[in-house]
């Protein structure tokens, strides 16, 4: 008795999608000579955060700080009554 593996196991989904979001995908399929099966599966696994990327993949998220002063008139010791 043989069983499947889950990705062996397809299902066949009648999806309709905007006219914008189509061209992008059938674009990245042609770029990346992938199917547009391949392609679509990627993009909604991505979306779901079930991609190929952990959060640690990404690189740290840096904050630069920038000064930007306040403006005249302003008392920085009095914000608290604002």
């Amino acid at each position: 008795m043989e069983f499947s593996r889950p990705q062996d196991v397809y299902m066949r989904i009648a999806l309709t999608l905007e006219d914008d979001i189509a061209r992008r995908l059938k674009e990245l399929a042609r770029i990346t000579s992938r199917s547009f099966r391949e392609v679509v599966n990627d993009a909604i696994r991505m979306g779901l955060g079930l991609g190929h990327l952990s959060p640690g993949d990404y690189g740290d998220f840096v904050v630069r700080p920038k000064a930007c002063g306040f403006r005249a008139g302003i008392d920085p010791t009095k914000l608290n009554q604002m």
